[in-house]
């Protein structure tokens, strides 16, 4: 077997030892979804609600193309003030060109709607 041969072997299978166990129960959990909460990922994967699981969790949805959310509102169970809930969603808005973004679809119904 040549150098180069071992050489791309090697690669290879460090490329898989380093890749991120959690990524694939990640993407398995989020494979229909438009959005979903930290708490409910971390909960999926069995680990606790630690700053250090946040971030490994952070880390694979950004890889995933997904985007940070906090959002207030009130929470049953709650009393009377209102809890900040954190997660992740689908990015809306498709990049075509560096300089050019696509209105949302919600915006061309509207358009399309009053064009009628």
């Amino acid at each position: 077997m040549s150098f180069l041969e071992r050489l791309t072997r090697e690669r290879a299978q460090l490329a898989q030892s380093s890749e991120d166990p959690w990524r694939k129960k990640v993407e398995v959990a989020v494979r229909e979804k438009d959005a979903i909460s930290s708490a409910a990922l971390l909960d999926l994967l069995r680990v606790p609600a630690t700053t250090g699981t946040a971030r490994r969790l952070a880390a694979i949805m950004r890889g995933l193309n997904f985007i940070p959310l906090k959002s207030r509102r009130f929470m049953p169970g709650g009393r009377c003030g209102n809890t900040v809930t954190r997660g992740w969603a689908r990015p809306v808005r498709e990049v075509k060109t560096s300089s050019a973004i696509t209105r949302p679809s919600f915006e061309r119904y509207q358009d399309e709607r009053i064009a009628r």
